[in-house]
């Protein structure tokens, strides 16, 4: 009993070790759920009829993901009995390739992870980089359908294209290298091309070139990097890479809709097409105006992910400041600052930025501050938890006896190692940043009405949840998939930066 038991127990770790078995799991489970989804969206019961297109994407999403629960089993099996994945069952990755006509992501990336054996983190940041290109074309492309497109749709297309070609011929160089393998110098201009690709807002091209150029300059050297260190515990948690994919798609889609989507179609009325169900030309319908509710969402993210990292980012820097002097300085400094900053934190935050607004007026400018200086104090706590617990290490006693004065001791040593903490709450934080906006938004507290904005979106589609349901539904989506995105990917971040989970 004692050998079964403790066979059990390896079987076990070598599952939960296993990345492949963990993003086949994921991949499984998730598309099972959109599979349902499609299922119970897939027949009109106000007219008695099937949708066929819904019918479709059912079916498609209902093979691959029996294809997918099946190689989940192969994995299992392989994994408890010889304790690695067999050459077959790597193989059948291949036949999971072929979700990506359903753009079913999870799937696709479960099988890029499952054909190649030795990943390293260039090697997720290429399958991420071409994923992020492919939706972002995709989504685009649609626009094909429309009445009339945007000036710039053609020529922007076809630069997106292009860089599809570029970001496949990179993952099939990078794919060739192990991750221990030495890197040939003209891998530099590989990262350079990407860095430069970066320009649609594909921030995983941005952190592929980056982390080539860092492995190259390291080679040959046991000097370890921070950030490596971090992408190389965080590439394999798959919730927090799949909330990252998410973030960067929107990034990427608010950068090209620039040139891609026409504006007019979000926010001029068109009463030729009112309240049009969803259809190919219209992909998500259109609202009582006559306008694109497809191309309001696309729009809208701009202002979510504007606003939501603005008011993140203002308030780590100003309380990250004053939580740091008031952490090293002490005493008098300490009570001063601590003491202002429990006056406002005693006001409750979307309060005080209900009263921002009504008195300075609604617009994204006023939305920013008010969010921001609501924060402020409980971002200037956690960095003077974070400092005063780093101000007792040794360095910093002996960059003292070098000379060092009290602002440099501040902002080249304190400070930087007290980041993690700032970063992972910032991460965390940002989601509720964005239910904020849609909030204030959708009392009409927010950006100004005529701004295609997610809550705007939803406030005007709720008086329709009767009779077009799918006006509230699809902007609802929307803000529960970027919170969702944001808290996986600061689940994975503290993770990543725990130093007991590390030494576990």
């Amino acid at each position: 009993m004692k050998k079964s038991g403790s066979i059990t127990q390896e079987m076990r770790f070598r599952m939960k070790s296993s990345s492949e078995y963990s993003q086949a799991n994921f991949a499984w489970i998730t598309s099972l759920l959109l599979t349902l989804l499609f299922m119970f969206n897939s027949y009109d019961y106000g007219e008695n009829v099937f949708r066929p297109f819904i019918l479709t994407a059912f079916l498609a999403y209902l093979f691959f993901t029996l294809v997918q629960s099946f190689v989940t089993y192969k994995l299992r099996r392989d994994l408890m009995r010889d304790g690695s994945i067999s050459v077959w069952t790597r193989r059948m990755g291949w036949i999971q390739l072929l979700a990506i006509i359903t753009g079913n992501i999870f799937i696709v990336t479960a099988a890029f992870h499952l054909i190649r054996r030795g990943k390293s983190v260039e090697y997720t940041f290429a399958v991420y980089t071409v994923l992020t290109q492919l939706f972002v074309i995709g989504v685009s492309g649609l626009n094909i359908f429309k009445p009339y497109v945007a000036d710039t749709f053609l020529p922007a297309m076809a630069v997106l294209l292009l860089i599809m070609v570029i970001d496949l011929i990179v993952l099939f160089i990078v794919s060739q290298y192990a991750p221990a393998q030495m890197l040939p110098r003209w891998m530099l201009i590989v990262s350079v091309v990407l860095i430069l690709t970066s320009i649609t807002g594909n921030l995983f091209a941005l952190l592929l070139g980056v982390t080539l150029l860092g492995r190259i300059r390291r080679q040959g050297k046991q000097k370890s990097n921070f950030w490596n260190d971090l992408w190389e515990r965080l590439a394999p948690n798959v919730t927090a890479m799949s909330g990252l994919f998410f973030i960067v798609f929107l990034f990427s889609i608010s950068i090209c809709s620039f040139y891609t989507f026409d504006y007019s179609v979000a926010v001029e009325n068109n009463y030729s097409a009112l309240l049009q169900p969803p259809s190919l030309a219209y992909p998500l319908g259109t609202d009582d105006f006559g306008r694109c509710l497809f191309s309001r969402i696309v729009f809208g993210a701009r202002i979510s992910l504007i606003v939501g990292c603005m008011s993140t980012i203002i308030p780590v820097l100003i309380g990250g400041v004053l939580g740091a002097f008031s952490g090293f300085y002490g005493k008098h400094t300490d009570n001063i600052i601590m003491r202002l900053l429990d006056v406002l934190y005693a006001i409750p935050g979307i309060l005080l930025a209900i009263a921002i607004i009504a008195a300075f007026g609604a617009n994204t400018v006023n939305l920013i501050l008010a969010l921001s200086l609501g924060s402020i104090p409980t971002y200037a706590r956690t960095m003077r938890a974070s400092v005063l617990y780093v101000s007792t290490f040794e360095f910093v006693e002996a960059a003292r006896a070098l000379g060092y004065n009290n602002r440099s001791i501040i902002f080249k040593h304190i400070i930087p190692n007290s980041l993690a903490p700032m970063i992972i709450k910032s991460t965390l934080t940002i989601g509720g940043a964005v239910i904020a906006t849609s909030s204030l938004s959708y009392l009409g507290l927010g950006v100004e009405p005529h701004i295609p904005e997610w809550g705007n979106i939803l406030k005007l589609g709720s008086t329709y949840l009767e009779t077009h349901s799918y006006l509230a539904i699809y902007p609802g989506l929307a803000i529960i998939l970027l919170v969702l995105s944001f808290n996986f990917l600061g689940d994975g971040l503290r993770d990543a930066l725990d130093p007991k989970l590390e030494k576990a």
